[in-house]
């Protein structure tokens, strides 16, 4: 059985030959390429027989960073699993991935383990992300009904689709002509039905359930 190829795609030279080094001791996988930048990513891509079965992707690249690199994944290989592994924990940064298709997101300083049970979540389950960044998000969308998404009110859906932008709270109440107090009252009732802590949690229940397209 052929091992699972990875393909790396980040400018610290230091950081990916470790991860190299760290991959290497993992059975059942094999990195295919390096590449420091997007289109250098986009060459190998453009040259090679094997496709990856998973890319590490860093965000903050020269040339062409992570965004981008995912923007042209989105486009021309959708199919590819993509798991971003960057140092940026900001919620704007994570959603833009997530919208574009990034089937995890993890911060570098994660313990080696819960990286291996990264990779291996995102080839087998299709998708990971850490507690720290998702608040145990999946294991409760993985727990509930489906029909949760039927008992939302129409305003209350209107309200997650925002979410799911680039919009700030503030921008969403003008929107929706409401008060930035009514829509933290919206958020609280979503987290509370949703069992979630975060946008980003809600950003992934709306995914999960094809809310949204992306």
């Amino acid at each position: 059985m052929n091992n699972n190829g990875i393909a790396i795609v980040d400018d610290h030279l230091l950081f990916a030959q470790s991860l190299i080094s760290l991959v290497s001791t993992f059975n059942k996988y094999k990195v295919l390429f390096h590449a420091l930048n997007g289109k250098e990513f986009i060459t190998e891509m453009e040259n090679r027989e094997r496709v990856p079965d998973l890319v590490l992707l860093d965000i903050n690249m020269p040339v062409m960073d992570g965004l981008e690199t995912m923007a042209w994944i989105k486009q021309h290989n959708p199919e590819l699993k993509v798991l971003a592994l960057s140092i940026d924990d900001r919620e704007e940064t994570i959603i833009k991935m997530l919208r574009l298709g990034a089937r995890g997101y993890v911060l570098k300083d994660i313990h080696p383990d819960i990286f291996k049970k990264a990779v291996e979540d995102v080839l087998t389950k299709g998708f990971y992300f850490s507690d720290r960044i998702t608040n145990t998000i999946l294991d409760s969308i993985d727990k509930k009904e489906d029909t949760t998404k039927l008992r939302l009110k129409e305003r209350e859906m209107e309200f997650l689709k925002l979410a799911c932008t680039e919009r700030t709270y503030k921008e969403i109440a003008e929107n929706m002509f409401l008060s930035p107090k009514t829509i933290d009252g919206y958020r609280e009732v979503l987290f509370e039905k949703l069992e979630v802590k975060s946008r980003v949690g809600l950003v992934l229940y709306a995914i999960k359930h094809k809310l949204i397209e992306v």
